[in-house]
């Protein structure tokens, strides 16, 4: 047994000595390998377009991936746009009502703080500021419907005696118009109205549905009114708590200075309209054309649609005067009255009382209320400015506190101190 004993000792040596040596022989290699492969230059990556991080993308022009990045984004916010525009259409009887409930807010909201600050209770001010707000504009109506009516069958018997000067005017006048072409022009008028008899009378069939969905949407802008200017605060808070929290405090600031944008706004254009209101109704009173009282009330509230309203008013103002009248140099003096109030409005008041936290430019008031009249009609053109001049606030308000970005940061960081040496810029 000792023989065998020692001849496995020496197979199982020799066995480990050749393992051994298979090791040695396989572990120089692999120094030699890694020796020539450090000793090679290394090989540079292809490198891509600054701006992009695909060598696929690389190969497309810059200008069309730009371009292409550009287009589908404006795809995407085109058909969202489109499709919220559509849902508020459908809902434009809760919209509409919600949105005027909030410019009502916005001008009475200073009054319900007062009567806060005075320690009455929030719901009791709140009622109480509402049912002034209430009686004021009821009175006010009131007032101008009675004086329009009383001063009416003057102002038809006036219209009557100058619509019988106009066949002689046509005949006599620098059209000089024949007693044939007079009878056609007539009767094509005439042709005209008969014409549109369906749409008149539908019109008229359709003006109990209107007055159902007034009346519904006058409700709705009190109830919404008084909760907003009582638990106003409240309601946005709770919106907030909808959003993502890194996105709560920077959209609380952007809201609360739009919201002080549209008080700001809203009250100077009361203003502006009252002063623009007090103008021309002394004109008017003073040229004794009737009416005056229920014109310029018209010229009170045309003011609330910028540059659109009050051109239309005051051209409704000449024309009334020269119906009156049957003055041409009344008329006249009436139109120089309103472009002297419109050209101080426009040049000392709106700068003056408005400020340039809330101004906008002239482009973007006509643009913005294109806009409204083709979505809302006239609510469309009184709501479209004040929303404006928020999302105009919001936005600055947004983009001057965002945080810097890394890039921005790591462009400070590199800056060298400032100093003797190197005296800042």
């Amino acid at each position: 047994m000792g023989r065998l004993d020692n001849f496995k000792a020496n197979v199982r040596r020799a066995y480990e000595a050749s393992r051994a040596g298979v090791r040695a022989r396989r572990e120089q290699e692999e120094r030699e390998r890694r020796q020539a492969e450090q000793a090679l230059p290394a090989a540079e990556p292809e490198q891509a377009h600054h701006s992009t991080s695909s060598r696929d993308d690389a190969d497309v022009p810059y200008a069309l991936r730009i371009g292409a990045a550009w287009g589908w984004r404006l795809i995407i916010l085109g058909f969202a746009l489109y499709y919220l525009l559509q849902l508020m259409g459908k809902v434009s009887l809760v919209i509409v009502p919600l949105l005027i409930a909030l410019l009502l807010a916005a001008l009475l909201s200073p009054a319900v703080r007062l009567l806060k600050r005075k320690r009455v209770h929030s719901s009791l001010a709140t009622a109480i500021v509402v049912v002034a707000g209430l009686g004021a504009v009821v009175g006010t109506l009131w007032l101008v419907i009675s004086q329009f009516l009383d001063g009416l069958p003057q102002l038809i018997d006036k219209g009557t005696e100058g619509a019988k000067k106009i066949p002689g005017w046509l005949k006599t006048g620098p059209l000089h118009l024949t007693d044939q072409q007079l009878d056609n022009l007539i009767k094509q008028f005439t042709d005209m109205i008969n014409a549109n008899k369906d749409a008149l009378t539908t019109g008229a069939l359709t003006t109990a549905t209107t007055l159902i969905e007034v009346l519904s949407g006058l409700f709705l802008v009190i109830f919404s009114l008084f909760f907003f200017l009582r638990d106003g605060r409240s309601i946005w808070r709770f919106l907030l708590k909808l959003l993502p929290k890194n996105a709560r405090e920077p959209l609380d600031r952007a809201g609360v200075a739009g919201w002080r944008s549209l008080g700001s706004y809203v009250r100077a254009t009361v203003l502006v309209a009252f002063i623009d209101a007090v103008g021309i109704g002394i004109a008017l009173v003073v040229l004794r054309v009737p009416l005056a009282l229920p014109l310029a009330a018209l010229v009170f509230l045309g003011a609330f649609i910028p540059i659109v309203g009050a051109t239309l008013s005051g051209a409704v103002a000449v024309l009334v005067a020269l119906i009156a009248t049957n003055n041409w140099v009344t008329a006249l003096l009436v139109l120089a009255a309103v472009i002297a109030v419109q050209q101080i409005e426009g040049h000392l008041l709106q700068p003056l009382i408005m400020g340039r936290a809330v101004a906008l430019h002239p482009l973007a008031v006509i643009i913005g209320i294109a806009a409204g009249v083709s979505l809302a009609g006239i609510i469309g053109a009184l709501i479209a400015v004040p929303l404006i001049a928020v999302l105009n606030t919001a936005i600055r308000q947004l983009v001057g506190a965002r945080p810097p970005t890394n890039a921005e940061v790591a462009a400070v960081a590199v800056q060298p101190a400032a100093g003797p040496e190197n005296p800042p810029k």
